[in-house]
């Protein structure tokens, strides 16, 4: 009955932030769908993602996944080669990944996934889908 229309992010760097998701949205198969001076969006099917530039008066607490608000986004891929193919574009990216010691388990012995940050600190996963259909998460 109801599903993801859309997702609205602030940023704290419009341009750090649209390097980063252009890249791994159009990787992750999404397509522009918008663009202003201050924003842009990627879509997928009926959903789509919007960033947009945060107001300066609103820039002095940084995002913390820790707070009240959004922890994480997850996204996820057909297969475990595209998680590793991934992992290896964020490593040669210099991009940071989390809990890179655990990789690629991290989120559970049947939960095959990369864990990395955006510009923002906020955390991202993509995921391979899960054989049963059903998906773990690490918090």
């Amino acid at each position: 009955m109801g599903i993801i229309h859309h997702i609205e992010i602030n940023v704290s760097d419009l341009s750090a932030s649209k390097v980063f998701w252009t890249w791994l949205l159009e990787e992750l198969g999404f397509s522009k769908h918008q663009e202003w001076e201050q924003g842009f969006s990627y879509k997928e099917g009926d959903a789509y993602i919007v960033f947009v530039q945060t107001a300066d008066r609103f820039l002095d607490e940084p995002y913390h996944r820790g707070r009240t608000g959004l922890n994480h986004i997850a996204f996820a891929v057909d297969t475990k080669h595209q998680v590793d193919e991934l992992y290896a574009e964020l490593q040669r990216r210099g991009i940071p990944l989390l809990y890179p010691e655990r990789h690629p388990f991290a989120g559970g012995k049947e939960h095959y996934a990369v864990f990395f940050e955006d510009p923002d600190r906020i955390k991202v996963e993509v995921a391979a889908r899960s054989p049963f259909g059903q998906t773990k998460h690490i918090h």
